[in-house]
This record gives C-alpha cells, structure tokens and sequence, in this order.
C-alpha cells in the first residue's frame, strides 16, 4: 500500500497551496504584507511544535521474545552494488526523472498562473480568483490519492502515470474558454478534474515510484541509494518547475494564453512518450507473471531450533 499510503501523505502539497492560496486572497486587496507575514507566523508556529514533540531517534517496541532481536539480524538481502554515478542510467531512473520535469513543469505553471488567469479571463477580483485557484489543488488531493491505489492495486506505476498524463492533456485547453462559461458549474469541474490529471502522477513519481527505485533489489543494500534515487528525480523535477512560469510569462507577454496552453499540452505529450519503454516493460512482466523484486535470504534451522546469531 506504498502509492496509497504516500498519496495521502502527499495531500499536504496541496493542503498547504490552497492554505496560501487562501490567506494571499484574503489580504491582497487590503493589505498585501500580510500575505507574507500570516505564512510566516504559520511556518514559525509549526516549527515549534516539531521541535517540541518530534522524536529525533527510533523508538524500539516492548520485546516480548528474544526472537524480536533476533530476526532483524537473521534476515540478510541480497547485495549487488551499484556505484552511486550510474543509479541515473539505473531502469526507470532516467525515464522517471525526465518525466517529472515536464509533470512539474505542468503542475507549477498552474500554482503560480493560474489566479491571474482567472483573473484576466473571467474578468473577477483577485480575491475571489485566488479562492477559484484552490478548485485545482483540491482535484490534486484526489489525483495523488488515486493515482497511489491505482498503481498499488495492478502494480503498474509507469501505466498509471502516463494514463494521468494522457487525461490530463486535453482537460487543460478546455478552460481556455473560460471567461465564456464561468458563473456555470463546468468550469470548477474542469479545474478539479485538470487538477486531478495533472498532479496525480506528479505526487506519484515524487513519492512512491522514487522509494521504489531507491529499494529496488539491486540496490538495496546501498545506504545511499534511496536518497540518490530521490534526489536526481526530485531535482529534475524542480528544473521544469522553475522553467515552466518563466516561459508562461515570456509567451504572455508576446502572444495570447492559448499558446501557453499548447506549451502545456507538449509538456503532457512528452512526459508520456518518455514513459513508453517503462510502460512496455511493466506489460511484459504483468503478463509473464513477473514475482516481486524482494528477495530475501531466511537461514535454515538445526534441528527445529534457531541457529546462533554468529553462525550467520
């Protein structure tokens, strides 16, 4: 249950965008400071708290049997290193990675444009633009939530992905009209949707697909591999988050939202073909019946009684 469990871990991305989307709206009108300070008091508050009451070391469970010490040292995994530079060429890795940037790319240039589109195009005030904007990042709750079950209950995660990603490019020129309909119920549905689409296999490959690499057998026995995996996807990812809203406001600035949302729409196209090679492989192994990648050694019992911890 490791897509579902960090899909619902992952909502807090989204709670906390339309949390700030919230408190911008409330104060951009009045007194805008204060769209800075309240998030900062807010940060500061919650900072406090974990200070306080965060554990910083594992806490181990009442041990009832001697048995409890004994199986985390008898059960031994599989080793076969892998040198920290070629984790990247590592299968899924590059694929993964490369896909994210175009995902985030989607994602942030919604988070950071969207209010002043709606702005500009259904012709309201910011307030009530930054309050429609948190439509968007509610549909992304729902995205990662989904798209974790999904890919925990068939065991595809690059499938789910580029399903995600294929509903999710033409759901985003369908608000190009959106100063035509806005009082309507259509144009909430299409953000949440959108939202839904766009940030479910985003809060997917950041979360789950990421520690899936990082665990995955042939690297296991690697300390570092989990946080290498992590980092090149998640760093990737942040460069098409950054480049994403620069381009919007260069195209912006020089021609209409529509090619912006072109621009948007490639970005879907590409993070899925990017994904093919994963796709096809996770076919394969889903019809030739391909067994888990844990492999694990358990040692043999001398005479029905457990082998002494230094036999092993």
């Amino acid at each position: 249950r490791r897509g579902l469990i960090m899909g619902i871990w992952n909502a807090h991305t989204s709670v906390g965008n339309m949390l700030g989307s919230v408190i911008a709206g409330a104060f951009v009108e009045t007194n805008w400071g204060l769209s800075f300070i309240v998030p900062g008091i807010i940060i500061g508050a919650m900072g406090i708290l974990v200070f306080l009451f965060l554990v910083p070391r594992e806490l181990s469970p009442p041990v009832s049997s001697p048995l409890c010490y004994v199986l985390p040292k008898i059960l031994k995994v599989i080793k076969i290193p892998l040198p920290p530079p070629y984790i990247f060429l590592f299968q899924g890795v590059a694929e993964f990675a490369f896909c994210l940037f175009f995902a985030k790319l989607v994602s942030y240039t919604f988070l950071y444009w969207l209010p002043n589109y709606i702005k500009s195009e259904a012709k309201v005030s910011s307030k009530v633009a930054a309050y429609t904007s948190t439509i968007f990042d509610a549909g992304g709750i729902v995205g990662g939530i989904l798209a974790g079950y999904v890919s925990d209950k068939y065991h595809m995660r690059g499938v789910t992905c580029v399903i995600f990603l294929i509903l999710a490019a033409p759901m985003v020129p369908l608000k190009n009209d959106l100063h035509y309909y806005y009082y309507y119920y259509l144009p909430p549905v299409l953000l949440a949707v959108c939202g839904l689409a766009v940030n479910g296999p985003y809060a997917l490959i950041t979360t789950a697909v990421s520690a899936d690499l990082g665990t995955h057998k042939t690297v296991r026995d690697n300390a570092k591999a989990l946080g290498m995996v992590t980092a090149i996807i998640d760093g990737t990812g942040s460069i098409g988050a950054a480049l994403g809203p620069l381009l919007t406001g260069l195209i912006t600035s020089k021609s209409s939202w529509g090619n912006v949302f072109y621009m948007l729409i490639a970005a879907d196209i590409m993070a899925a073909l990017l994904l093919v090679r994963v796709v096809v492989r996770e076919i394969r192994e889903k019809l030739a019946g391909a067994e888990d990648d844990v492999t694990i050694i358990v040692p043999k019992l001398r005479g029905g009684k457990h082998q002494d911890i230094d036999d092993f």
